[in-house]
């Protein structure tokens, strides 16, 4: 006796109205899966403490400064957190860029050419810069802070060898009656007047990128790659994703915004000193551990690094206006790591078993 197979679909059963719903997260729980936020609450407390012990850190001149400073170590960090993200480290950022300021300097100066001529080779020079150190981090498996460790001493000794053959001192030539200066400064040092308060371009670059780099890794598929990257290569490889191109351009990303800031420098002070950069990469990994970017990759933001910078210029300000002895200012700058440290670790657990 035959039986009838039905062909079909099943019909889902129907939920019971006393099922109950599955459980939302609160908000203070999706406050603290931010990885900005513990940096956010630092600068609201920081903020308040400089404006309590420091009263001119309250006018809003005071607060322009502290944007300047702030975005100085703010552009490149965008890129070092990002790249920390995607599980690797550049220790040559602040050597690589005033690298590109000395090469668009000497180049132009040299050859008597138009500076944007300097300004385009100095790009060149610092995006490969960037591939190299990418490419030799994922040909041959070194870590990256050996590689980039590395190159911060390569570009160290050249940006001193160099500059001392071709001109004589440790410092380049004032470009400032070149052909070209007035419309590069315009570009990478100008100042702005906002409701009678000087603001320098450099700060709207910095926000440009910090916006540009939050979209990259909230709104595109480019930054769910930098994450599984960071999180796991072996797995984001095995889903198809280009590990290697990825931190390829993470590295270039860096170097890009080594040499943004590296223009800068030179078209806000006309000269660039040769010894200028050292110690600046600690500066943007600081401000991108403080904003909440893990050292173990694959967690961060850019705005947290934003953040992260913002703190750094608050500190280096208030301390001035306090009146402090300026040499406590290191010191601050290790604690803050330790803390931004314990703090991310702290939130990410906390995040993670609450989910």
């Amino acid at each position: 006796m035959s039986r009838v197979l039905s062909t079909d679909a099943p019909t889902p059963a129907a939920k019971r109205e006393d099922e109950p719903a599955p459980p939302r997260a609160s908000l203070v729980h999706s406050l603290l899966a931010r990885p900005e936020i513990g940096a956010l609450i630092a600068a609201v407390a920081i903020f308040i403490f400089f404006c309590v012990v420091a009263p001119p850190f309250r006018h809003l001149a005071t607060l322009s400064n502290v944007l300047y400073e702030s975005s100085t170590i703010g552009i490149v960090a965008v890129g070092v957190a990002l790249l920390m993200i995607g599980g690797e480290f550049d220790l040559s950022a602040g050597v690589a860029a005033t690298t590109a300021a000395l090469t668009a300097s000497m180049f132009s100066y040299q050859l008597g050419i138009n500076l944007w001529a300097g300004a385009i080779v100095a790009l060149a020079v610092a995006l490969v810069i960037g591939l190299v150190n990418g490419v030799l981090v994922v040909r041959t498996g070194i870590p990256s802070f050996l590689v980039t460790l590395s190159t911060f001493f390569i570009l160290q000794g050249l940006n001193l060898g160099v500059t001392k053959m071709l001109t004589g001192t440790v410092a380049t030539n004032d470009i400032s009656s070149m052909a070209g200066f007035s419309s590069l400064q315009a570009i990478f040092a100008a100042s702005l007047s906002v409701f009678g308060v000087t603001i320098s371009v450099l700060v709207l670059w910095w926000v440009l990128f910090v916006a540009l780099a939050t979209w990259i890794l909230l709104r595109t598929k480019v930054g769910n790659w930098i994450f599984a990257v960071g999180g796991n290569a072996a797995s984001a490889r095995a889903v198809g994703v280009p590990v290697a191109r990825v931190k390829i351009a993470l590295f270039m990303g860096v170097s890009f915004l080594a040499w943004f800031y590296g223009m800068h420098t030179l078209y806000a002070f006309n000269t660039v000193q040769s010894g200028q950069g050292v110690g600046n990469e600690f500066l943007y990994i600081i401000a991108a551990v403080v904003g909440g970017t893990l050292l173990t990759g694959g967690y961060g933001s850019a705005i947290g690094s934003a953040i992260g910078a913002f703190i750094f210029g608050m500190t280096t300000e208030g301390i001035v206006y306090a009146g402090w002895d300026p040499n406590w200012f290191k010191a601050f700058l290790g604690v803050m790591l330790l803390l931004a440290v314990l703090v991310n670790l702290y939130v990410k657990k906390l995040s993670s078993t609450r989910k």
